[in-house]
């Protein structure tokens, strides 16, 4: 079962309980932009810039020109309302994401770095996640940890 399925919470209204959410926890910035099928949330709390993409479906995709059991071709209006709901599903689960991890961080159960350590933004933009990705991939395909001090082979 999907989260927030049938949630009639537009995109926009989720957009902006995660502004009031960090606001509420202290970030002292936020943004949010899209381009395609994709849609950015960063902010900046406790001196750290996060960056969160959020994938958004392909509007034209065939779960949503079609219908499920039969394959029957949707109107465009019953396609484009299809789309919306799953939009609103992912920015729902972005909402309850970031708000989880704030009330844990608050709640000493862990650390701001804890919990987005993979949203971290790097110097050259890029997030921890993006940066060590290939690494743990190389490291579980090889079955070998890196070096802890690579420049002492």
């Amino acid at each position: 079962m999907k989260y927030a399925k049938s949630t009639t919470v537009s995109s926009e209204n989720s957009r902006a309980e995660i502004e009031r959410t960090l606001r509420r926890f202290g970030a002292e910035g936020f943004f949010y932009a899209w381009e395609g099928k994709q849609a950015i949330v960063g902010f900046a709390i406790a001196n750290r810039r996060m960056k969160f993409s959020l994938p958004l479906p392909d509007q034209n995709a065939e779960e949503f020109t079609h219908t499920a059991h039969y394959g029957y071709e949707r109107s465009k209006e019953a396609a484009l309302k299809e789309w919306e709901q799953a939009c609103r599903e992912r920015w729902r689960a972005l909402a309850l994401g970031i708000k989880a991890k704030l009330v844990m961080v608050e709640s000493g159960i862990t650390t701001l770095e804890e919990e987005f350590l993979a949203h971290i933004i790097l110097p050259d933009g890029k997030t921890v996640g993006h940066f060590m990705q290939p690494q743990i991939k190389t490291a579980y395909d090889s079955g070998r940890m890196p070096k802890l001090l690579p420049e002492f082979t």
